[in-house]
């Protein structure tokens, strides 16, 4: 059954959420509030003028970095890699790559869960070292990266969303933060639900038990 949460700052256990992942609905953007759902296992993922939805989803999509190759690396990404004269900066224009973000369009989704207040929120989850981002410029313009929770204690990264103006340029902002977190030794990019592109890139999908162990 889906918990109504109110004022105070519990979650239900995320095991609890059917398989379809819907755990809670309700409570606020809050940096406590949301430091507490993403060390629980917990994200959340909603359309403009609803209530806010929380989720624990089962099976969990992942970059696996204990995996000898936890991404797929094309041919054509390689070229790119050494042909589109891109350069990689990380954390220099947070709220610049969210906006880029909220602007993607997503097959069978209506708008974006990326609004102002979700904006406001992780920037200043960013300002406490908590949320990052990865960028990729070329000729001074900002063409492709990605954001995210870093929960360097856990050695988990919660992939939240990714952008590209330019060919590539989302694929080497995520390759860069594989190698970046598999020198560190984190286990996981959490990339939260299956999607065929993520799935294309080398993310597996693992037991929601198996995910909630490692935090």
């Amino acid at each position: 059954m889906v918990q109504i949460l109110d004022h105070n700052l519990v979650f239900p256990h995320p095991s609890s959420a059917p398989d379809h992942g819907l755990l809670a609905i309700g409570g606020d953007l809050s940096v406590e509030r949301l430091l507490l759902a993403y060390q629980s296992g917990i994200f959340p993922w909603y359309s403009e003028g609803d209530p806010i939805c929380w989720w624990s989803p089962d099976p969990r999509m992942v970059f696996d970095l204990s995996s000898d190759q936890p991404m797929r690396i094309s041919k054509s990404l390689k070229q790119s890699q050494r042909n589109k004269g891109y350069l990689i900066k990380e954390n220099t224009c947070f709220k610049d790559v969210m906006h880029h973000c909220a602007l993607v369009k997503r097959r069978d989704e209506d708008g974006t869960w990326i609004n102002d207040d979700f904006i406001s929120s992780y920037t200043r989850l960013h300002e406490l070292g908590h949320a990052k981002s990865i960028e990729v410029f070329k000729n001074d313009k900002l063409v492709g990266g990605l954001y995210g929770i870093d929960l360097s204690e856990k050695k988990i990264f919660c992939g939240e969303s990714m952008f590209t103006l330019a060919t590539d340029a989302s694929k080497i902002a995520l390759l860069h933060l594989v190698n970046t977190l598999k020198s560190k030794g984190y286990h996981f990019i959490d990339a939260q639900l299956y999607n065929d592109h993520l799935h294309s890139l080398g993310a597996i999908e693992i037991d929601r038990e198996v995910f909630l162990s490692y935090l």
